[in-house]
Parts: structure tokens; C-alpha cells; sequence
């Protein structure tokens, strides 16, 4: 349509006549032509399953003339043996059951003797009397959903083999990082006398390495050493610091055994290693002695804290407090660092307990938000103080394992203890 003063658009008269000629070439086909070309194959086939009627469509995908087909075969001849058996067990009693069954896949065979996958539907036509008289089947090419299918299959097979591979090369790789993790622990802590001693690592990813530490080991004839502490950051960059750091107090104590001294020690190496890169690397630390009176059973403590968070001593008694080192340094920031010292000493039935801050920053509660905290873990140790060290550990991996994914740094715990001492019981004479 137009308006008053404008020219008629040509290409409005053209759409027309198109139009008009592609109505009139649908009117023209015939319900014959129209089944015959249909995009699909249809046929007939009598109750016994004989073809009493096939399309042109069908007839090409098979590759047959009619006249092979119409009254010489039967539905399942068109099948693959497997489809036959099908047939046989499952579409055919269905087919009776219901009069009718849609969307079964099967394989037609070529005259070639190729296959064709195919989505076949069949319905019952019955008589005015209820009598079945045929059976009427649409079958769909499958060809190109059975490739999607096909590649879809493969691409899931893809997927699952690279998960598994990726789970077998993640389970190789937590592998590693322990053996790794478990070389800059010590294998094992070496006996003292009148010292009971404990310790466990929780690590809190299997994916990562952590950087906490400890250790003990024989200074000189009388005295042990012993240093727990935590380096910055994660992973390998983390471990490679704590080998140095570990190694470093090991060597220091044999030159000379003073905490301080120790400390000042490991202080100018990682800053003279790391400082002057640009990137500087520090960690925490508590280094001591101990040497335990075998005549008494008491155990006299020295020690040293490079900002480690404060020890505590679990007593006999069934109390517990903590030893407090303020105001020392972290190791390894500023080429001259304060370290403060601490002493104690622990009788039978004491325990002192070091641990690293992964402990005390769990998140707990239903959120998730709150930090188990200082408090929270001196109540803890009060409530096991006067058990050795085996049991204060073994009850505080207990703790960290209830944490769950609350628990986001590792944790390394020592304790070392003074054990109670057998009561001596006086022996009475028989008299004379």
C-alpha cells in the first residue's frame, strides 16, 4: 500500500506474485506426491508384519525398488539382527499391549549392506468393529542425532578421562607435597631422659605446603634444644624458607645454645638472604633449652619468642597459664631485632605446650566467623592440665579435626613435659 503522491513500490507487486505462486504449488500437490516425498519413511504393513505399502523416501534410504519390497517382505526384514530381536521381544508385545509405540531407535539395513540408525513410531489402525487391521509406522533419520550423540558420548568419555586424570595427577601432587612437607619436619624426637616429649602437624589443604616448623635435638651432654615457629606465605617459596630456617637454628645452637643468640642468628640470615631482594621473608619462632634434674624430676626452661604467640604451661594441679613473651620482633624484617625472653620450670605433671597460630585463628561457630581465640584455648588446656604430653596432643588433634573447614593454616604442635614421678612406698621390716 501507498500514499496520495507517492510512487507504488515494485517490490511489493513482486513479494505478491510469489506468494501467489507458491500457494498455488501447495494446492496442486497431491495427498500421493505429499506422502511419497514426505521427509520421512512411511509404510503399512499387515498385522503379520508383511509391507503392504512403502514411500518413495523410505525405498531411497534403503536403496530397494517397490517391487522387491510391497508383499515380498516383512517390517523386520528391513531390520539388523539386533534390531530383529528387539522387535521381536520388546516393540512388537509393546505395540499389542498399547497400539502404539514411538521414538524407538533401530538400525535399517541398505541394500549395500550398510545400516541406517533410525527413530521408529507405529500405530494400530483398527476396524469399525474394534478389529486391527494394520499397522501404520513412521520412521525418522537418525543418522545426524546419532552423531551428535555419538560425539557428544565422546566428548563426555573426554571429559571423564581428563577428570580422572586430573584427580590421578592431584592425588600424585598431594604425594609429593607430603614427602616434601614431611622432610622439613624431623622423622622423629629423640629420647631425653625425665622428659616426656609429643608433637603433630595438621596440615589444613593437602594441595599446599605449609610453613610451620619445630624441632628438638641434643645441644651437649646435659642440655635439648627445642624451636616451633611459622614463616610467611604458602607453598614452595614457604618451604624453601623453612629448610633454611630450620637448618640455620640447628647450626646456631651448636655454636653457641642461648635463645637470643640463636634467634640473632637465624635474624641476619634471612635478612641478609631475602632483604636485599626486594623481597623480604620473615617468620616467627620460639627457640629454647631444656635440661631436666633427674634427683628432683624438674626440668629447668629457657627460651627466647621472635613474635610467636605465648607458651603454655599446663600444671600438675590442673591449672594452666600462659608464659608471656611481649614485645619480641618477628625474624628476619630489620637487620637488628629484639628478641624477649622467658624462663620456667616444670615439675612433675607439667607440660609445656607451644603451638603455632592456626590453632588459635580456627574459625568456629555456626557462621564460621568467630576465632577460637586465646581463651579458648586456655580453657582447653585447663581442662587437660596434669596429663602428659601425649594425652594434651593426642586431645588437641582431636580438636583441630572437629574445626572441619574451619581450620585455614596449618598447625604445628610440640609439648614437652616433666612425667610424675612414681610413689616411693616405704618398706616395713619383719620384726625379729
Amino acid at each position: 500500500m501507498c500514499r496520495a503522491g507517492q510512487q507504488p513500490d515494485p517490490y511489493d507487486a513482486d513479494d505478491d506474485k510469489t506468494a501467489d505462486a507458491t500457494f498455488a504449488a501447495l494446492l496442486e500437490d497431491s495427498a500421493e506426491e505429499l506422502y511419497e516425498s514426505a521427509p520421512c519413511g512411511y509404510l503399512s504393513t499387515l498385522m503379520d508384519g508383511t509391507i503392504a505399502k512403502i514411500n518413495a523416501t523410505l525405498l531411497g534410504w534403503l536403496g530397494l525398488d517397490r517391487e522387491a519390497v510391497v508383499g515380498r517382505m516383512r517390517f523386520t526384514d528391513l531390520l539388523t539382527v539386533g534390531g530383529k530381536l528387539y522387535h521381536e521381544t520388546h516393540f512388537a508385545p509393546l505395540l499389542r499391549m498399547q497400539g502404539e509405540i514411538s521414538g524407538i531407535a533401530l538400525d535399517i539395513k541398505r541394500a549395500d549392506g550398510g545400516r541406517i540408525p533410525v527413530l521408529v513410531s507405529s500405530v494400530v489402525k483398527h476396524g469399525s468393529t474394534g478389529e486391527a487391521l494394520l499397522i501404520r509406522t513412521t520412521v525418522f533419520d537418525a543418522r545426524d542425532r546419532r552423531a551428535y550423540e555419538e560425539e557428544l558420548l565422546r566428548g563426555r568419555k573426554a571429559a571423564e578421562e581428563a577428570r580422572r586424570q586430573a584427580e590421578a595427577d592431584r592425588a600424585r601432587l598431594q604425594d609429593a607435597l607430603a614427602v616434601l612437607q614431611q622432610s622439613l619436619l624431623p622423622d622423629s624426637l629423640p629420647p631425653i631422659p625425665g622428659v616426656e616429649t609429643a608433637a603433630h602437624y595438621h596440615t589444613a589443604s593437602p594441595d599446599r605446603l605449609g610453613g610451620d616448623f619445630y624441632d628438638v635435638f641434643p645441644v651437649d651432654g646435659k642440655r635439648f634444644a627445642f624451636f616451633l615457629g611459622d614463616v610467611c606465605g604458602k607453598g614452595p617459596q614457604a618451604a624453601a624458607l623453612t629448610s633454611l630456617t630450620r637448618y640455620t637454628l640447628r647450626a646456631a645452637a651448636l655454636h653457641d645454645p642461648d635463645p637470643v643468640s640463636a634467634l640473632t642468628t637465624l635474624n641476619r640470615v634471612l635478612h641478609e638472604r631475602y632483604a636485599a631482594g626486594g623481597d623480604p621473608r620473615y617468620c616467627t619462632a620460639i627457640f629454647g633449652t631444656l635440661q631436666a634434674d633427674q634427683a628432683t624430676g624438674r626440668i629447668a626452661v629457657h627460651l627466647a619468642s621472635g613474635g610467636h604467640p605465648p607458651m603454655l604451661v599446663l600444671r600438675g594441679d590442673g591449672t594452666a597459664h600462659y608464659l608471656p613473651t611481649p614485645g619480641g620482633l618477628l625474624v628476619g624484617v630489620l637487620p637488628e631485632a629484639r628478641f624477649t625472653t622467658a624462663t620456667t620450670t616444670l615439675g612433675p605433671g607439667d607440660t609445656l605446650l607451644l603451638y603455632t597460630d592456626g590453632l588459635t585463628e580456627a574459625r568456629t561457630g555456626p557462621d564460621r566467623t568467630t576465632l577460637y581465640g586465646d581463651d579458648g584455648l586456655l580453657a582447653f588446656a585447663t581442662d587437660h592440665a596434669g596429663e602428659p604430653p601425649h594425652a594434651v596432643i593426642q586431645a588437641l588433634t582431636g580438636l583441630l579435626d572437629d574445626f572441619g573447614d574451619g581450620l585455614d593454616d596449618d598447625t604445628a604442635l610440640l609439648a614437652l613435659g616433666a612425667p610424675v614421678r612414681p610413689t616411693v612406698r616405704p618398706t616395713t621390716r619383719n620384726p625379729a
